[in-house]
């Protein structure tokens, strides 16, 4: 079963990803597949394993607040939804990470290889909710990526 859990657009302006550390000055990056982020703690390398190589680029990409990177991941036709904002094409979604993206922080609770995508759990800072990220690839690019609440 995906989940799904939008980021509002003021919330998401500040991540940066944390991965599984146990404080947020402990960077590691994206959690073992269905791994608790506990049981993770340290794993830098493998942990990321368990991710489509789109969302991890995503994902590293927030991590270095590197923009183009990060629009680089999506299709140029790719659609982002972020709780009920819907951003269409390459350059729509760039502006919206520019804009509600790149910095902040975001740790990684677990990541779910799905077919055809990932989805990620993550605990969103400031404010301290959760999160999913649904991440659907395709050729080895982002097509959607639906962030909703937990």
């Amino acid at each position: 079963m995906r989940h799904r859990v939008l980021i509002p657009a003021a919330l998401a302006a500040t991540l940066l990803i944390t991965g599984c550390s146990s404080t947020p000055d402990e960077p590691d990056k994206l959690a073992g597949t269905s791994t608790p982020a506990a049981e993770k703690k340290g794993d830098t390398e493998s942990g990321a394993a368990g991710a489509d190589p789109a969302t991890r680029r995503y994902m590293d990409a927030v991590a270095d607040s590197d923009l183009d990177a990060l629009a680089d991941a999506f299709h140029e036709d790719a659609v982002a939804v972020d709780v009920s904002r819907e951003f269409r094409g390459r350059d729509a979604i760039r502006d919206w990470a520019e804009a509600e993206v790149i910095g902040g922080r975001l740790r990684i609770l677990e990541t779910t290889p799905e077919k055809g995508g990932t989805t990620l759990l993550v605990r969103v800072d400031p404010g301290g909710f959760e999160a999913t990220y649904e991440f659907d690839v395709r050729d080895g690019r982002i097509s959607r990526l639906s962030l909703q609440y937990a």
